[in-house]
Formats: structure tokens, sequence, C-alpha cells
């Protein structure tokens, strides 16, 4: 089985970090492709013991600008 997930990738310092929105489950790396490599195999772990059933797919993402 295949799942798609939806990630957002932050730069923090010298790493990169990418999330799975669905999940919560989180990975870094040197560079990007990294970052997504190891979140794979850690979403890859994480679904072992936590079967997707009921994971909506329907995610809306958006930028909004906020006066500081």
């Amino acid at each position: 089985m295949s799942l798609k997930c939806t990630v957002i990738i932050q730069k923090e310092e010298d790493w990169y970090v990418a999330t799975d929105v669905n999940s919560g489950v989180a990975s870094q790396g040197k560079t990007i492709d990294e970052s997504i490599a190891n979140l794979k195999e850690a979403v890859s772990l994480y679904y072992e013991d936590n079967a997707p059933s009921n994971i909506s797919n329907e995610i809306y993402v958006t930028t909004m600008e906020v006066a500081v």
C-alpha cells in the first residue's frame, strides 16, 4: 500500500525539518532531499504500528499576511 503525504519543510539553523501534516511525524536532514528521505523512513515506521484507517487527504494549504 502507498500513502500520499502532505509535507511541510522548514529551515531551522543548519537543518531542514520535514513534517508530515497527517501524522505529525517529523524528521530532519542537512538538505531538503535528506530530510524528505529521513521522513519517508520515519513515516513508514510510524504506520507499521498505527494503521492509516481514517486519514483525510483533504488538506488546504495557504498563506496569510499579518501585521506585526
